[in-house]
């Protein structure tokens, strides 16, 4: 099942339930859908457009509730984390910070990258391989510590 479908499918579900919060963010995530499906890219939507979409969600969610607990606006921050966790439900899942060091360690092996001057070779198959599976600065910060190592 794509994540058009399923999206689809659980905007239904969630109609039917009247979950206000589960119902805005699968409208939220079908909108970024149709507006990708109707850019004229020529691009399909396929899973790595999908996981895109989603991180970007997630990503502005993460800020939003930064933002929110700087401000003291604790209610707002915690809508923004229940949006959060609704939206990576649809994605892939979320590697631990040990389990991404240990994978980050085997790629740096087998590329040989040993020092911080590997930096440049490691970081963009790291942040390649694990899109959508964990942060980008989480992965940074993890190649650097690794690298840092060496």
């Amino acid at each position: 099942m794509s994540l058009k479908e399923k999206i689809n499918s659980d905007l239904k579900d969630a109609m039917k339930s009247g979950d206000k919060v589960k119902l805005s963010t699968i409208r939220l995530i079908r909108a970024s859908i149709l507006e990708f499906e109707k850019s004229g890219s020529g691009k399909e939507l396929n899973e790595e457009e999908e996981i895109k979409l989603l991180s970007t969600a997630a990503k502005k969610r993460r800020e939003a509730i930064d933002e929110f607990q700087k401000a003291g606006r604790k209610e707002l921050a915690e809508k923004e984390n229940a949006e959060l966790e609704i939206i990576t439900s649809y994605m892939p899942k979320q590697l631990t910070e040990s389990e991404l060091e240990t994978e980050i360690k085997k790629i740096a092996a087998e590329i040989g990258a040993a020092g911080k001057k590997d930096f440049p070779k490691l970081m963009p198959l790291a942040a390649k391989t694990f899109k959508g599976m964990a942060e980008g600065k989480i992965v940074k910060l993890i190649v650097e510590k690794v690298l840092g190592e060496s």
